[in-house]
């Protein structure tokens, strides 16, 4: 199975890591037709506004949107999480408008603190270590979304459909539950 990871910011190597360690290979995509030869798609972490600036440009928003459309899937991480989001806000933002949820980029005036947690999940018997950097929050899911995880009180890991979407950075993290449970998505192809 081979994982495209966009590779214009963020740890995207640190992605590839791990998709290797969960058993596929990782492929780096920066145009549309990398899009071609991976069964699933990785969104990392970095800036949004930056990022969403280059797929427009490269015509990679487009090609997302019909990948996502395809089926396969898609997992965004952090700036993942807002570049998928149908609503993004404090400041607003575009967005590529594929999940049906509300993230703020700024809540309450501040981002989620940087900071490293334990919690338990809907993906793995064992806790799931939890990596924040500056994470955005969800504050609203919409039909169709389920939580698989949440930390105080809040969704940090959700599934709808063909996307899944982490306001952390499981990339950082030694254990590949996130990643394992992502390629067992694109395996059975839901």
């Amino acid at each position: 199975m081979k994982i495209g990871i966009l590779a214009i910011q963020g740890d995207y190597e640190a992605h590839a890591a791990a998709i290797e360690r969960a058993g596929a290979t990782p492929l780096l995509v920066r145009k549309p037709a990398d899009l071609a030869s991976v069964d699933a798609l990785i969104l990392p972490g970095g800036e949004s506004t930056t990022q969403l600036q280059f797929l427009r440009e490269e015509g990679l928003d487009q090609a997302i949107g019909q990948f996502a459309r395809s089926g396969r899937p898609i997992f965004g991480t952090c700036a993942g999480a807002i570049l998928l989001a149908r609503e993004v806000h404090n400041p607003p933002q575009e967005s590529l408008k594929l999940a049906n949820i509300t993230v703020a980029r700024n809540a309450y005036g501040r981002q989620l603190a940087s900071d490293v947690r334990q919690g338990s999940s809907r993906i793995d018997d064992q806790p799931l270590e939890m990596v924040f950097i500056r994470a955005p929050v969800i504050e609203k899911v919409g039909r169709g979304v389920e939580i698989l995880a949440e930390s105080e009180g809040r969704p940090v890991l959700v599934r709808q459909k063909n996307l899944l979407i982490a306001t952390f950075h499981p990339e950082l993290s030694p254990g590949s539950a996130v990643h394992r449970y992502f390629l067992s998505m694109a395996r059975n192809g839901k």
